[in-house]
């Protein structure tokens, strides 16, 4: 048995490491996200996170336990991924700035086809940003592979007034509920 992360997400990656998890392998999924029409945030990020470790247990041994987690901004009821380009970062930082969105993680825990898929929610309240302010914090390039288009770890923790809920589910893995998780399948952190 061996436990494989189902993310190219070095952030997930030093999440892991960060609570003691230091022996296991990445595998990431590299098939597309598709979001389906009519789900709730949770249902959403739960769907894509069990298609994460369903996609990657392909390539594992049955016994190894598969965590895979998806992450999605929603401000409203509109879903903000990762931005397309430059332009797309700069627009979704105009949408979050003076305002309150929430971050959505699925973590899904995956061995022997036996599963378990859950939700976090954490509000994040952003200050007013300017013009310059958002266009030199595209400059840094780190808006690029996140969702909502902002690093909360990252430079971006300037733009955050407030976090409602699990800090680290802002960053792409509430450890919180995935030990709890882990500890349905026999792993104690």
């Amino acid at each position: 048995m061996g436990i494989i992360l189902a993310s190219g997400s070095p952030r997930r990656l030093e999440l892991l490491k960060m609570i003691g998890i230091k022996d296991f392998k990445v595998i990431a999924d590299k098939t597309d996200e598709i979001l389906t029409g009519g789900l709730s945030p949770e249902e959403q990020v739960k769907r894509l996170s069990l298609q994460k470790a369903q996609n990657v247990a392909s390539s594992c041994f049955a016994d190894d336990i598969i965590i895979a987690a998806d992450t999605l901004v929603y401000l409203g009821k509109k879903p903000l991924g990762k931005p397309v380009s430059r332009t797309d970062a700069g627009k979704m930082l105009e949408k979050l700035s003076g305002q309150k969105h929430s971050v959505y993680t699925g973590i899904t825990i995956l061995k022997n086809e036996v599963y378990i898929s859950e939700a976090e929610k954490t509000d994040v309240y952003f200050r007013e940003l300017t013009d310059k302010e958002i266009n030199a914090y595209i400059e840094t390039d780190e808006p690029m592979d996140k969702a909502g288009s902002y690093a909360a770890q990252g430079s971006a923790a300037i733009f955050i007034k407030r976090i409602e809920g699990d800090f680290f589910n802002v960053m792409g893995l509430p450890l919180c509920r995935l030990s709890m998780m882990l500890e349905d399948f026999g792993v104690t952190i």
